[in-house]
């Protein structure tokens, strides 16, 4: 069968990766295009367009780009007509996929959404369209499926993809590790400002500032696979703190704490049992727009889960240098780390059992072959 899927950053690239190989499992035959990242060119398939592309963050970040957005959106469907897939396989990134959605329904295209987009956050109005848009819906987080049955729409709860991933890794040789990237002995304390400039610019400044506070710890910068080291440089240089790209979960299995950007890395931070500090800084237009619409009480994954402050959030004004070097002393605490690791251990088994990847990938050719027929 023929599969085209979308993907719109680095996490994406990610679990789309491993679903594309759980789909050669399922269909060896498997004709697959797709716009994604690196990790998914490697797996196999067309690559039509990176997502390092069309990496946009926020309301006005959107609003600037908008005319480039359009031109984008123009493109994917001139090129899923002519492909004519089987399936279309959308995951995250619902600002892009769920307009492609609307479109394919009309063009008679069979709609699948791997990663549901947080409608449960904002707007919850919009599960009315994604109803009508969207024919089989694969979730990952375990509350999502009462979300929607509230609206009385169906869905599938396949498990967390991260689980396979950190599951499925090597054991990183620490001694190896921190030779190969000159880091000492000293404790480390990694810092994730997140994958778009923007973010990046916004809180890791802030991150850095607080370095010499903590004389007795090694602070680290995790790189995304999006930016380049140029991108990172001005704010590092003379601090002392290595850089390392492309091995976040090798960093993160060593660390002994973390200050975190908001999103998925929060998530990763807790499953390989990191203490961690959870931060958030948008554009001020940005973050008052999103203050109006988004109802949740929580905004790392960590807490959304549990439904419960398991760790600190520091959001907007929160976020400044004083508030950091509180947070990040009580994580470094015995008595906090204690009570945080039991509260991990939970929140994975939360999350479900291994195989979220082949049980969405066997999902999706079943439907297929059904919706065929």
């Amino acid at each position: 069968m023929k599969y085209y899927i979308l993907v719109g950053e680095a996490s994406g690239d990610l679990h789309g990766a491993n679903l594309m190989k759980a789909l050669y499992k399922e269909d060896p035959k498997a004709d697959i295009r797709f716009w994604g990242g690196d990790l998914m060119a490697e797996v196999g398939g067309t690559l039509v367009t990176h997502y390092k592309e069309r990496a946009f963050m926020g309301f006005v970040e959107v609003l600037m780009n908008l005319r480039k957005i359009t031109k984008f959106i123009s493109s994917c469907k001139k090129d899923i007509a002519d492909f004519q897939p089987d399936v279309l396989l959308l995951i995250d990134n619902s600002g892009f996929n769920l307009r492609i959605a609307q479109w394919a329904k009309t063009q008679g295209i069979a709609t699948h959404y791997y990663i549901s987009p947080q409608v449960w956050a904002s707007r919850s109005g919009r599960v009315k369209n994604i109803k009508r848009d969207v024919d089989h819906m694969y979730v990952i987080l375990p509350f999502e499926k009462a979300f929607y049955k509230k609206f009385a729409y169906d869905v599938h709860f396949v498990g967390h993809p991260l689980i396979d991933g950190i599951a499925g890794r090597a054991q990183v040789n620490e001694t190896l590790f921190r030779q190969e990237h000159q880091l000492g002995e000293k404790d480390i304390i990694a810092l994730l400002p997140g994958s778009r400039k923007q973010e990046i610019t916004k809180m890791l400044s802030v991150m850095v500032a607080i370095k010499d506070q903590y004389p007795n710890y090694q602070f680290v910068l995790a790189g995304a696979p999006s930016q380049t080291a140029a991108f990172y440089a001005p704010f590092i240089e003379g601090k002392d703190i290595p850089f390392i790209t492309n091995k976040t979960y090798d960093l993160l299995s060593i660390s002994h704490a973390a200050l975190v950007a908001s999103g998925t890395a929060t998530l990763e931070a807790a499953l390989f049992k990191v203490p961690q500090v959870v931060c958030y800084k948008g554009s001020r237009i940005s973050y008052e727009i999103a203050k109006r619409i988004i109802t949740l009480k929580y905004i790392s994954l960590v807490n959304l889960i549990m439904d419960k402050p398991v760790v600190t959030e520091l959001i907007q004004h929160d976020f400044n240098e004083k508030n950091l070097r509180h947070e990040l002393d009580s994580i470094l605490t015995e008595e906090r780390r204690t009570v945080l690791f039991e509260d991990y251990y939970e929140l994975e088994e939360k999350l479900g059992s291994k195989g979220a990847s082949a049980r969405t990938a066997s999902l999706i050719v079943n439907h297929a072959n059904n919706d065929r027929l």
